[in-house]
């Protein structure tokens, strides 16, 4: 085990930037606003359902004025297999009028404009900032970023914001936008919630939580095998 976390941490970025050439934001977008959209309308929900409903919606829907020109009613039904599409619904709507009426029609590139944006927090921004603009705001913490953190002793919070506090000191800066990435790539492939693979994981030997886990798994196959005699 490395003792010093920042070296560590280090390490992590270099074998999973080895590991996930190829990571980017999975949500489907061309512009700022759409990324905005995007992102308000995957909160609780899987990428893959939002690039479903926005292939459609992006067709119908490509600025601001547009979700004005339609009902709340008629929105709905456009994202109506989004979960909580209601308050999405109200929340795009409200954002795009602010970005009419305050922004000049364009999505603005500072955290604290962002945030005044219904629907906005500061994983939303993150996102926008650093995949739309290319502004390293900070770390985006989903629930990926968030059990992964944990899992490789990067942080003991639980709050997003506070493991994002601490993954900023971590991380080097220029890494920020693309950390979440790796993090986020690995979670869906490698460390799963359910049951993480352990043994194929490029950072077993540097991982707290990997003695742990395929523990459990020895176990639990020591019974299934014992069960069956």
């Amino acid at each position: 085990m490395i003792a010093n976390k920042k070296e560590r941490t280090a390490e992590i970025i270099k074998r999973l930037k080895k590991a996930y050439p190829d990571a980017h934001c999975a949500l489907n977008h061309t512009n700022p606003f759409e990324l905005l959209i995007a992102t308000i309308l995957s909160a609780q929900c899987t990428d893959r359902q939002v690039n479903i409903v926005t292939a459609d919606l992006f067709r119908k829907f490509r600025k601001p004025q547009d979700y004005l020109d339609v009902s709340q009613e008629e929105l709905e039904k456009e994202i109506r297999s989004i979960g909580f599409f209601r308050s999405k619904a109200k929340n795009i709507r409200a954002a795009s009028e602010k970005i009419i009426t305050e922004f000049g029609g364009k999505v603005p590139d500072s955290m604290d404009e962002l945030l005044t944006l219904n629907g906005v927090g500061r994983k939303t921004a993150n996102v926008v900032l650093g995949n739309a603009f290319g502004i390293a705001s900070g770390v985006v913490v989903d629930t990926h970023v968030e059990r992964l953190s944990q899992r490789l002793g990067l942080t003991k919070n639980k709050t997003p914001d506070k493991i994002e506090r601490d993954l900023e000191k971590l991380v080097p800066k220029k890494d920020w936008v693309m950390f979440s990435h790796w993090l986020i790539f690995h979670g869906r492939q490698i460390c799963q919630a359910r049951k993480p693979k352990c043994t194929e994981c490029v950072l077993g030997d540097i991982c707290p939580s990997y003695k742990l886990f395929v523990k459990a798994d020895r176990s639990a196959a020591a019974s299934s095998k014992a069960a069956t005699k």
